[in-house]
């Protein structure tokens, strides 16, 4: 239901011209770019480079992101919820207070990242990226509350 109602705020904002901004950024070079504090709801980075990118507290719902280079991207306090990470690489990119979730992340790679305080509610990950994950999450996303390891799964 949480999902659905997101989708739906999304196509209202859309809708009337609010601040949500569906930009198209597939296939471009942003390696470095700051995004930092943008409200970029439902817009499209699909195969896109965004190395050392930087998203601070940025509004990414409904994004996609699959297939994009984000390794070395900070993410920190940034909003993932309900996007699609599928295929992309986040390695050594910073999520730390980052929510993701409901976001897709199926074959995303999270190596070295660091997720200190990142909420993974309802994020499908395959059970050895959770499993590497596992092993450094700590802390507590202080906009939704939930610990890391708990939504992560962890044992």
């Amino acid at each position: 239901m949480g999902q659905l109602l997101c989708w739906v705020l999304i196509l209202l904002l859309w809708l009337m011209g609010g601040t949500a901004s569906a930009d198209n950024y597939d296939k471009e070079i942003l390696a470095g770019v700051d995004f930092s504090d943008r409200v970029l709801i439902g817009s499209q980075f699909n195969k896109t480079d965004l190395h050392n990118a930087i998203f601070r507290r940025a509004n990414l719902q409904g994004v996609s992101l699959f297939g994009a280079n984000m390794t070395g991207a900070d993410f920190t306090g940034a909003n993932l919820s309900y996007s699609t990470l599928d295929t992309a690489r986040m390695n050594e990119a910073n999520l730390t207070n980052a929510i993701l979730e409901g976001a897709f992340a199926y074959g995303t790679s999270f190596d070295g990242a660091i997720v200190d305080g990142a909420d993974f509610t309802d994020v499908d990950l395959r059970p050895a990226v959770v499993k590497k994950l596992c092993k450094k999450a700590k802390g507590v996303n202080p906009t939704t509350g939930r610990a890391t390891r708990a939504t992560l799964g962890c044992e």
